[in-house]
């Protein structure tokens, strides 16, 4: 049975080196690839978003440098997708702004009797891949979020601020609305 470690093993770490896919044979570190587990990264009426008809745009930013896993992201729009749809019937754009390209792997190291005549230890200790991760810098959007009007934003808001626990590191949601009415959000 495959588990997956938790997400402090992988999240505020620095980027390690050579966990990308490179055409030169030499360089190939990563033999296979995992497979994206994001189905959709944008949802709702697209046409009306590039069309100006949602003014009212939420985004969810990070504070701090972070790796993000790719199940988390796929949670994470799971929940705001299934929250605002259920309201307002596809009047709305969420868009997942993260591409996990960073591919993370684990050295397996096995406990147990006799495990000590099957693993090698720190020797080839390179790992085998795990799982894909993307890695938002500080300041760049995690998620966006449009919406036609202000009912609908400060709903937006809410089903945003359900989403920060599943992210690690530290977020903050950032509202762009018209300038009128920018106080009535907050």
């Amino acid at each position: 049975m495959v588990v997956l470690r938790k997400a402090s093993a992988y999240s505020k770490k620095h980027v390690t080196p050579y966990t990308r896919r490179s055409k030169v044979k030499n360089r190939a570190y990563i033999k296979a690839v995992p497979p994206n587990k994001i189905v959709k990264y944008g949802m709702g009426n697209e046409k009306g978003f590039y069309s100006e008809k949602f003014p009212y745009v939420l985004e969810i930013v990070a504070d701090e440098q972070v790796q993000i896993r790719d199940n988390a992201l796929e949670a994470c729009r799971q929940l705001v997708n299934k929250v605002i749809d259920k309201a307002l019937q596809g009047q709305y754009f969420f868009q997942i702004k993260a591409h996990p390209h960073q591919i993370l792997r684990e050295n397996k190291m096995l406990t147990g009797a006799g495990s000590d005549r099957m693993q090698t230890g720190m020797q080839k200790s390179f790992g085998k891949t795990a799982g894909r991760a993307a890695v938002v810098k500080k300041g760049k959007t995690i998620f966006l979020l449009a919406l036609p009007n202000l009912k609908a934003a400060q709903m937006g808001r809410k089903a945003l601020s359900l989403v920060k626990s599943k992210l690690p590191g530290r977020t903050k949601i950032i509202s762009r609305v018209p300038q009128i009415q920018s106080t009535l959000i907050q």
